[in-house]
């Protein structure tokens, strides 16, 4: 195997620690997860597109099915906070009715918004086996913050961001730690909460190809949606996301440091 894809393949897995709950919500098959008209299991979640005559107490949502639009009573929602999003006319739209009265909505989510690249900083952590003094100058070169988070794209894709190439040896060699990267396959909705959809990287026999394995569902609650925010809560933790529009602007200081030490590390093993 060519070794950048050795390293590609053994460092390219992401986060998502604040939502590490597992959960048995069926996602089914691969196709099936990525299909917009295809709702999960158990999912009571009604899907279509923000009408022209969307308030501040009514929203009015066009059917997936291309049936009338319909008007759903706000007040309360938005209230309790659970209206997620600012909705623009044709925007993606997400409502959970209220069980005793099906003209009112006790959640909505703007998906379109919801979708992009969020992110949030990591620090890394002191290896047990390090024998190091922390002076400022150890601290300035090996404790740099990484961004780390997740790109929810359309129809369903998911895909890590925070990934940081290095050298395999530099960074055992490395005094510090960074936390474990999980690598994002899809996301979904399930009654107005957010579903992240992980896995491990499996390499064939000739490391040309590889598989997903060891699925994982990660559920969180949809706290606040925002312009440029986000906050996700599961298991009585919260993480807050900031949107990023690029994910060549993600770890900028992080590569070029990354960089410097295996420059210095070449430098080293030509003398």
């Amino acid at each position: 195997m060519k070794p950048y894809l050795l390293i590609t393949f053994t460092l390219f897995s992401l986060l998502f620690a604040a939502c590490g709950k597992k959960n048995d919500v069926h996602l089914g098959s691969k196709t099936e997860a990525q299909d917009e008209e295809q709702p999960l299991k158990g999912d009571s979640t009604i899907y279509g597109l923000a009408c022209e005559g969307c308030t501040d107490s009514v929203v009015v949502l066009l059917p997936q099915d291309g049936s009338d639009p319909v008007t759903y009573n706000i007040i309360a929602a938005k209230r309790n906070g659970k209206v997620l999003g600012k909705m623009k006319v044709g925007d993606w739209i997400g409502v959970v009715l209220d069980q005793h009265n099906k003209r009112v909505a006790r959640l909505v989510v703007d998906l379109d918004e919801l979708q992009g690249i969020w992110c949030y900083v990591v620090m890394p952590q002191l290896r047990d086996s390090a024998n190091i003094e922390i002076t400022d100058s150890v601290r300035n070169i090996y404790f740099i913050p990484r961004e780390y988070g997740f790109w929810l794209k359309r129809q369903w894709n998911a895909q890590s961001v925070g990934y940081v190439s290095e050298q395999t040896s530099l960074e055992d060699a490395s005094p510090v730690t960074y936390p474990r990267l999980l690598f994002y396959t899809n996301w979904r909705i399930w009654n107005g909460k957010l579903i992240v959809i992980s896995g491990d990287i499996k390499m064939n026999k000739d490391n040309s190809n590889y598989t997903i394995v060891n699925p994982r569902n990660d559920t969180c609650d949809i706290d606040y949606l925002g312009n440029d925010s986000l906050v996700l809560s599961s298991d009585g933790e919260s993480r807050s996301y900031y949107r990023k529009d690029n994910v060549r602007d993600i770890n900028v200081k992080a590569r070029r440091i990354a960089e410097q030490l295996r420059q210095k590390a070449l430098a080293e093993t030509t003398k």
